[in-house]
């Protein structure tokens, strides 16, 4: 698996070793060891290599956040969040492939698809965990979005329900932790700052 794009040797960081010791089709484990600009001595270091995903946020044409509920079983329980998917080696090139992708996800995980008169609004990129993992998302707002009978939900994933929530509805499940993933976190503090979302509940 290639290190993430995002994650360059330059301005005084340079690897002067690796070892891989686990891999498959959506993962690595490797010990890098690195020079970084204050320590040239490397250090060494254990990292995840994990392939780039996309975060959607689909809005309804009333102003409404479309999540799934799905089970997540590194913590055992079912949540709340943005519909999000892997990007292929194959896609993770041009920004258009990548919107293609959050296209797929959308209608896979949620059965909503973008309307004959909408658009995909790219909202940057993150990284969901810098300490242990190169793995970064990049997100798009969708809007507005259908309900498509012809898009069905892909059975394979977990998810149990999927619902609008108003602005307030949110606002409520976040300041409650119900909703508490990085990716849907991060994603509603993107939609705030610019606007497209209001979170702030003072009048």
């Amino acid at each position: 698996m290639r290190r993430s794009k995002l994650v360059q040797d330059r301005y005084g960081w340079e690897t002067v070793g690796s070892e891989i010791h686990f891999a498959n089709l959506h993962l690595e484990v490797v010990t890098d060891h690195v020079r970084t600009p204050t320590r040239p001595r490397p250090l060494t270091w254990t990292v995840v290599r994990r392939k780039a995903a996309v975060i959607v946020a689909p809005m309804t044409r009333d102003g409404k956040i479309v999540l799934i509920r799905q089970e997540r079983v590194p913590i055992r329980t079912t949540i709340w969040e943005m519909p999000a998917g892997q990007i292929d080696d194959s896609g993770a090139g041009k920004e258009n492939e990548i919107e293609a992708v959050a296209l797929r996800e959308l209608r896979e995980e949620t059965g909503y698809e973008l309307a004959k008169d909408g658009q995909v609004t790219a909202l940057g990129h993150y990284f969901s965990s810098p300490g242990f993992t190169d793995e970064h998302g990049y997100f798009f707002l969708v809007r507005p979005v259908e309900s498509s009978a012809g898009c069905l939900r892909d059975e394979a994933e977990s998810i149990v329900d999927c619902r609008a929530f108003s602005a307030e509805e949110l606002r409520r499940m976040i300041a409650e932790n119900e909703v508490r993933d990085a990716n849907t976190l991060t994603m509603c503090a993107q939609l705030a700052v610019h606007g497209f979302l209001l979170l702030d509940s003072r009048d």
